[in-house]
C-alpha cells in the first residue's frame, strides 16, 4: 500500500513576484538625467530601488488624488 502525501501549493503574494521591465521610446536623455539628479545621490546609483519608490509613490498620489475627488464629489450631492 502506497501512501501519498498531499502536496500543498505554496502561492507566491504579488511582493514575491518580480518581473523584468523594458522601456520603449525614452529618451537616453532623460534616463541620464534621472539617474544623475535622482538615482545617484538619493539611491546610491540603485536604479532599481529608484524606480521602485517613484511607482510606489506615483500609486499612493493616485489614491490621494482619487480620494479627494470623491470626498468633493460626495460633498456636492
Amino acid at each position: 500500500m502506497t501512501v501519498m502525501k498531499k502536496k500543498t501549493q505554496i502561492l507566491a503574494t504579488e511582493d514575491d513576484l518580480l518581473l523584468d521591465l523594458t522601456f520603449h521610446s525614452v529618451p537616453a536623455s532623460l534616463l541620464s538625467e534621472f539617474a544623475e539628479k535622482i538615482v545617484k545621490p538619493y539611491y546610491r546609483g540603485n536604479l532599481n530601488a529608484a524606480i521602485q519608490d517613484l511607482l510606489h509613490k506615483t500609486i499612493a498620489e493616485q489614491d490621494f488624488v482619487l480620494s479627494h475627488i470623491t470626498h468633493i464629489k460626495s460633498a456636492e450631492v
